[in-house]
């Protein structure tokens, strides 16, 4: 007897209908899972085994086939379980094969028969509905992540013996439904406020025009002058993420196997802050079973990097790449993936090895050498896809004690979601998806980052006097378009451009 059950797997952060398709016919008893099985899907022959025979229902021994199509692609993961123990029961007639066409099965199997989560639910819940299945079947603690897709029936199932009763009309399983978008991000808070921030006023000036404009930001400071406590506090004062935003940011959690059980949805930019140590595998992703790296982790909100010339050489400029394009493509011998790196970079660093040049209250140590080997780690291409270098001076005791607190970080973030709004309507028309300054092409900046006179011979003046590459060029007209979209000022001028070079300290440090 054949029975065939449809089901998913995973590619990048989307998913695609797999047929898991399982043939029973007299012979020797063996059970062979074809269509390229790796790793974990291998070993699912013992546990459906075990699975079946523990939940009460017979497995007749036969010569078992189980074939994975498309048989060209390699399958990873424990989601065929469920599918491949219900294909097995199907063909024992044991469970009707009828409903079993409608639905996409998915689910890993214990011994005792209990269905644990998987990851990718998210993604494997859009397959679904693109593939006009009524409805997907899996774990119950997936359940809720999956029910944010309408359009289809989402089932959570606790064991084996409920999808059973469920498929054989003895027991009708409520549909699980999502908490809708509105009402989750009503209920999200924030632990991070800007008006915590001490003094560094023209730092949180800083921070709403790289915010504004989704752009890159380098602070450079000593000790314990506030840049990780302002880096946490750039959360604060992003817009809100949409729904687009936030599905495509719950789908990387979701492949990652990082959801929450009681969060069905990503409604929080998010905020990474790897350690120095970390590998270029671990930042950008890959692996020998590829999963997304804190770079797409960070998709849709910010990635912190501290002490930034502590990190190795090569961890660094591996990120070129994705600061530029926005993505990031994993290739290896079988298979190519890609996954989404649309982020804002925050990075924090000393001015030397001792972390006192140029304060007037600590004497630095460090010799001229020492320092320029420090600043060398960070090499040129690299601080061109940073928008805004930021000094950040230690704070004075003035600032410190005064009790009167600054700008709450919901009354900048009005400001800022103001010019985003400019900038959607801008850029409304483009088919590339393009939401923010940072982002802007050439063809964009053509039309309209256009400078008056005067701004025109103050840039022609600092980029010869400073030999700035053409890249560190475009950055200063993004700033200072993104200063003017804060002003609501439909034209560049001087003003704006003088601000956006003030934003460039690292080009003039290094002159």
């Amino acid at each position: 007897m054949l029975a065939t059950i449809f089901s998913g797997a995973l590619h990048g952060i989307d998913a695609y209908r797999v047929e898991v398709e399982v043939d029973m016919a007299p012979g020797l008893p063996q059970m062979n899972i074809v269509g390229l099985p790796q790793g974990a899907v291998k070993e699912a022959r013992e546990r459906v085994r075990s699975a079946i025979k523990n939940s009460g229902f017979p497995l007749l021994s036969r010569r078992i086939t189980i074939n994975l199509a498309p048989a060209d692609v390699r399958k990873e993961g424990a989601a065929f379980d469920l599918p491949i123990a219900a294909g097995l029961l199907a063909c024992s007639q044991a469970l009707a094969l009828d409903g079993l066409a409608r639905y996409m099965v998915l689910g890993e199997l214990a011994l005792d028969g209990a269905i644990k989560p998987i990851r990718g639910a998210l993604s494997m819940a859009v397959a679904c509905r693109d593939q006009g299945l009524k409805g997907i079947v899996l774990p119950e603690s997936n359940a809720r992540e999956a029910a944010v897709v309408e359009g289809i029936d989402v089932v959570g199932v606790r064991d084996l013996s409920q999808v059973v009763r469920f498929f054989n009309g003895a027991e009708a399983i409520q549909k699980t439904c999502a908490t809708p978008f509105e009402r989750v991000c009503e209920a999200s808070s924030k632990d991070f406020d800007l008006s915590d921030v001490k003094g560094q006023e023209h730092v949180k000036r800083a921070m709403e025009v790289a915010a504004a404009g989704g752009h890159n930001v380098l602070m450079v400071g000593p000790p314990g002058s506030g840049k990780t406590m302002l880096a946490r506090r750039l959360s604060s004062i992003l817009p809100h993420l949409e729904f687009e935003e936030s599905l495509q940011t719950t789908k990387v959690y979701s492949v990652a196997g990082m959801t929450l059980e009681k969060d069905a949805l990503v409604t929080e930019r998010p905020f990474r802050s790897p350690h120095h140590t970390i590998s270029d595998v671990g930042l950008i992703g890959g692996g020998t079973i590829p999963k997304p790296g804190e770079i797409s982790l960070a998709h849709n909100g910010v990635l912190f990097l501290d002490e930034l010339p502590e990190f190795k050489k090569n961890v660094l400029e591996v990120m070129r790449q994705p600061l530029e394009d926005h993505r990031v493509s994993i290739t290896r011998s079988m298979i190519s993936i890609t996954y989404p790196s649309k982020i804002m970079l925050v990075a924090a660093m000393n001015p030397c090895p001792c972390g006192y040049l140029g304060d007037p209250k600590h004497e630095c140590s460090c010799t001229i050498g020492e320092i320029q080997r420090y600043r060398s780690r960070l090499s040129g291409p690299l601080l061109d896809r940073i928008d805004l270098h930021v000094e950040v001076p230690a704070v004075r005791y003035k600032d410190l004690s005064d009790e009167r607190r600054g700008e709450s970080s919901s009354v900048v973030r009005d400001r800022v979601e103001n010019a985003r709004k400019i900038q959607r309507l801008r850029f409304r028309k483009d088919m590339n998806g393009i939401a923010c300054n940072a982002y802007m092409q050439p063809k964009h900046m053509q039309r309209f980052c256009k400078v008056d006179s005067e701004g025109g011979r103050l840039l022609e003046m600092v980029v010869d006097r400073l030999g700035m590459s053409a890249r560190a060029y475009d950055r200063i007209l993004k700033v200072a378009r993104t200063i003017a979209d804060l002003q609501d000022d439909t034209d560049i001028r001087a003003v704006h451009i003088s601000e956006a070079i003030q934003y460039r300290t690292l080009d003039r440090a290094m002159k």
